[in-house]
C-alpha cells in the first residue's frame, strides 16, 4: 500500500512538470502582437514588400529564433529524465546490497 502512495504521488508531481512545461511552450508560440525581430535589411526588404508579407516576415524570423531554444530545452530535459532515472537506480541498488 506504501509503494501504492508512492507511485501517484510521483505521478502527480510528473504531470504537474510536465503540465508547466507545455505552458512555456504553448505560451512561447503566441509572442506579443507588436514584437519585431528584424535586422536592418529584413526591415528595408519588407518595408518594398507591403504589410502582409512584412508580417509573415517576422513571424517566420521568430520562429527561426525559437527553435534552438525547444531543441536545446528538450536535450536537457531528456537528459536530466535520464540522470535522474540512473541515480534512483543507484540508490536502490546501495540500498538493496546482493
Amino acid at each position: 500500500m506504501r509503494a501504492y502512495s508512492f507511485c501517484c504521488r510521483t505521478f502527480a508531481a510528473e504531470m504537474k512538470y510536465l503540465f508547466g512545461i507545455l505552458l512555456l511552450i504553448f505560451l512561447g508560440f503566441f509572442p506579443a502582437p507588436e514584437t519585431s525581430a528584424q535586422c536592418s535589411v529584413c526591415t528595408k526588404t519588407s518595408l518594398q514588400l507591403g504589410e502582409k508579407p512584412a508580417q509573415g516576415m517576422n513571424s517566420a524570423i521568430l520562429y527561426l529564433m525559437m527553435m534552438p531554444f525547444a531543441i536545446v530545452g528538450f536535450i536537457g530535459y531528456r537528459w536530466w529524465k535520464n540522470n535522474k532515472k540512473f541515480e534512483e537506480q543507484e540508490a536502490s541498488d546501495t540500498n538493496n546490497p546482493l
